[in-house]
């Protein structure tokens, strides 16, 4: 604009002319859609900011209201106007802005009254920007020079004035504009909530220091309002995406102006270490990166603006999680937002654990490119010096491995622990400790046991001086671990393992000096290999050892221990060990073991049948119950074997419990799993075929049913009970023993009620001769009805028949009312017996109609 006044451009008599040509010829273009708006949104607001001209600036706000009340004005005007306005309110003159406050407000509520207007967001955001500049234009300035550059060791905050502080009289309507801001700060749309964070820090930074204190405290609340009823921080709505990120954009603002009290730091902080990685799935994506990459520049603003004294109890926290980020954000703008902010730490404050080291590894240009940051930046940090970064790095490696780990695994293996440098082993023994770990966690015992001893093997390939080294506590520990985690059945035996000294390792580790070295040692003797150990121990060698290791055994595997129970194979293990015991003590468990504790055995084992764990691997509790059914079979052959050596045989091994034992495993042999039957079926032909014992009264162990049972299962027939429609058409005749009877219809039960196709898979089809339909199951369910269609609707004889059938499974349900894993597959049995018209008969007796 020319320095002088337009008046001097006037005609003789006409006085504002050229001010009015001006203004008229320049606000038509308000309504345009492109640059020519931003051009004549800037002329007009220098045009009103003038001296000679300001008087103009009213009867413009004037015209605008008008408009904006009409509501039929087009959205680009709104905008073209709230840009003149806004430049006018942030560099008019202060009595200008003063004057016409009330009007500004005014305008900028009449905006909420048009959806048309509301709904959109460039005029939200410029509504939200002209409230804060009038609240700031009606607040005093406190003359705070705005912090630049570095901030030294001795700088603080800097302290406003308290005298100045206690004279400022606040506005009623400052604290109005404040409630919108912060509901602006929850707007769906990023330019909206980003000019509201601007304008709550611009705002405090003029208010006295407990009124600035308590806004913080209020966006500090915001990120609770969606977190009260999340489990998690993956639970949250997708909606608290906008809420976070605004908050964050407050808290950085406020932080680069030094408006974050010290009091205030620790909550700050524990949400950040959350918003750090903020990442919602929805839908086929994921949102929260605006969240993550916001709370990396609050960490980055605190470097600037905090002493690192009041940052010395976070720096660690910090380090970790913006280390964390800057290497695996899926994002590239917020590997490298974290990667300054930890750059900036380190600079200013120097407050982060081998923070120069680490940044050279993870600096801007390292992170930028994904696989470099995955596979070059993130290995180099897991062999740091550091021991505590090596094991972050190996648990990291564990996680990557476990996306694909039949890839990544073998690669891992190959490269870890070939180097004899001390802190290149340590780190390599742990990455292979936690790749041992993540075939442990998704694979099947017999796919991860070939790993395990693959992994195991890399020990032969360590020179074993430097294993037990009298400096290499850690590698030693390290190694230790390893064999805890690794070691396996045939590594036990000196004839079959690939690495003879792994004994002396850990018996060196058991007799080292340093208490975390014994640690690891007693860890290599204990967890899932105890139980392989104590069950290859011969008890006639070291009979004073017994009593202890049953009593450890029966301390790991028994279910009401308070304790955490051990990992499913140590449990495993312990049962498998219990017949080994049985074996080598064989025909004098007497004179080794209380029938007390012979009893609490088997009482275990019987317990294990009804393990039914699950975990990400699926049913774990299988492995269990596989584990019991071979226990019990063996223990109870050793001792029916031995029985004319034991003394008082007969309370070994009563009757009642080896017909319990015989129920238990003909459940297993009748549910869902191909693996268990064939396991329980394989064991229970063992048992069939046992002779007596050679004891008094020996047809008290024979097996009820025995005639049947030969009927059903004495040949010796190829078939295996993993076959389906093979076992059920025999296994339903075992109903007909009633000793036999509730065992086994809660396995055909529970079979019924899964969704094993091998069992239970139906398929309906219509018979072209019928108008029904012709339900055809298949093969238990088939082999259920066809024997149920079968029975009396009563037995005088006491044999099976429909109303017993009916009467034990409502029985089964009543007992177990709180239970859905019982109650809905009793639901579902009645429902197929109902479906395949095996029931019918039923309701020709009275009593058969009463119980259904």
């Amino acid at each position: 604009m020319i320095p002088f006044d337009l008046a001097q451009f006037d005609e003789v008599g006409q006085d504002d002319h050229t001010a009015s040509v001006i203004e008229t010829s320049i606000k038509p273009f308000l309504g345009k859609a492109g640059l020519e708006r931003e051009g004549a949104a800037l002329l007009l607001s220098r045009l009103y900011m003038r001296q000679d001209t300001a008087n103009r600036f009213g009867p413009f706000l004037k015209w605008a209201q008008a408009r904006f009340e009409n509501g039929i004005v087009d959205v680009f005007i709104v905008l073209g106007v709230l840009q003149v306005i806004c430049e006018v309110v942030k560099s008019g003159s202060l009595g200008q802005i003063q004057q016409e406050s009330a009007r500004l407000y005014a305008l900028a509520e009449s905006i909420d009254k048009h959806p048309t207007f509301s709904s959109n967001t460039a005029i939200r955001k410029y509504k939200t920007k002209l409230l804060s500049r009038i609240a700031i234009r009606s607040l005093p300035s406190l003359n705070i020079g705005r912090r630049k550059g570095r901030l030294l060791a001795n700088e603080g905050n800097i302290d406003r004035n308290p005298v100045q502080q206690n004279d400022i009289e606040v506005p009623h309507e400052v604290e109005s504009v404040l409630e919108h801001l912060c509901n602006s700060l929850q707007d769906k749309d990023t330019v909206v909530r980003w000019s509201a964070a601007k304008g709550v820090a611009h705002i405090s930074e003029r208010l006295p220091l407990d009124f600035s204190d308590q806004i913080f405290e209020t966006i500090l609340n915001l990120f609770s309002i969606h977190s009260i009823a999340a489990a998690s921080l993956y639970d949250l709505p997708a909606i608290a995406e906008s809420t976070w990120h605004g908050a964050c954009l407050a808290c950085a603002e406020m932080t680069r102006r030094g408006l974050v009290a010290q009091s205030r730091l620790s909550e700050l902080i524990e949400w950040l270490s959350k918003a750090l990685f903020f990442d919602l799935r929805k839908g086929a994506h994921s949102i929260g990166s605006n969240v993550r990459d916001a709370a990396a520049y609050v960490i980055w603003a605190l470097a600037r603006s905090q002493v690192p004294s009041t940052l010395a109890p976070f720096s660690h926290n910090l380090a970790q999680r913006l280390t964390a980020v800057a290497l695996y954000d899926r994002e590239i703008h917020i590997r490298r937002a974290a990667s300054a902010a930890f750059q900036e730490h380190v600079g200013r404050n120097n407050l982060f654990p081998c923070g120069i080291d680490v940044l050279g590894k993870t600096d801007f240009y390292a992170v930028s490119i994904r696989r470099n940051a995955f596979l070059v930046a993130a290995p180099q940090v897991a062999q740091h010096w550091d021991p505590t970064m090596r094991e972050l790095g190996s648990q990291s490696l564990r996680s990557i491995c476990l996306g694909s780990l039949d890839i990544f695994g073998p690669m891992a293996i190959e490269k870890s622990a070939h180097s004899i440098d001390v802190s290149d082993l340590h780190g390599g023994l742990l990455a292979l400790s936690e790749i041992a770990i993540a075939y442990r966690e998704i694979g099947d015992h017999n796919s991860w046991e070939v790993q395990l001893r693959k992994i195991f093997r890399c020990l032969a390939h360590i020179p074993f001086d430097v294993l037990i080294g009298p400096r290499n506590a850690i590698v030693t520990a390290a190694a230790c671990r390893l064999i805890s985690i690794t070691v396996t059945l045939p590594e036990l035996h000196p004839d079959t393992t690939s690495v003879p000294q792994w004994r002396k390792i850990v018996d060196h580790g058991l007799k080292h000096r340093t208490l975390y070295v014994q640690e690891a040692g007693a860890d290599a003797m204990a967890s899932q290999s105890l139980g392989i150990l104590i069950g290859a121990i011969d008890y006639s060698v070291y009979d004073n050892a017994l009593f202890d290791a049953v009593a450890c055994l029966l301390e790991i595997v028994k279910s009401g221990q308070t304790l955490p129970k051990p990992n499913i194979e140590a449990r495993r293990n312990c049962y498998a060990a219990i017949s080994r015991i049985m074996s080598t003590i064989g025909g004098n468990i007497h004179r080794y073991l209380s029938i007390e504790v012979v009893t609490s055995l088997f009482e275990c084992l019987l317990d294990g049948l009804d393990d039914y764990s699950t975990d990400q691997r699926g049913d774990v509790g299988s492995w269990i119950r596989v584990a019991c059914i071979q226990s019990l079979t063996t223990s109870i052959e050793v001792l029916i074997r031995n029985a004319k050596e034991i003394v008082a045989f007969h309370n070994y091994l009563p009757p009642s419990l080896l017909h319990s034992a015989v129920c238990g495993i003909l459940k297993q042999g009748v549910e869902r799993l191909d693996n268990v039957r064939q396991e329980a079926g394989v064991c229970f032909l063992r048992l069939l075929h046992l002779p007596l014992p050679e004891v008094h009264n020996a047809t008290s162990w024979q097996l009820p049913g025995l005639t049947l049972l030969k009927e059903l299962f004495g040949s010796n027939d190829s078939i295996g009970w993993n076959e389906a429609s093979w076992l059920f058409p025999r296994a339903v005749r075992l109903l007909e023993v009633p000793e036999y009877r509730p065992s086994v219809l809660l396995g055909l039960v529970f079979s019924l009620g899964s969704k094993t196709e091998s069992t239970v898979g139906s398929e309906i089809s219509l018979c072209s001769s019928n108008s029904h339909a012709l339900v055809q199951y298949r093969p238990l369910a088939a082999s259920l009805i066809s024997y149920v269609k079968l029975l009396p609707v009563t037995n005088k004889n006491n044999g099976y028949d429909l109303i017993t059938l009916v009467e034990d499974l409502i029985a089964r349900a009543k007992s177990n009312l709180a239970s859905n894993v019982i109650v809905i597959p009793v639901l579902q049995t009645f429902d197929i017996l109902l479906e395949g018209d095996a029931l019918t008969n039923i309701f020709d007796d009275p009593l058969g109609s009463k119980r259904l």
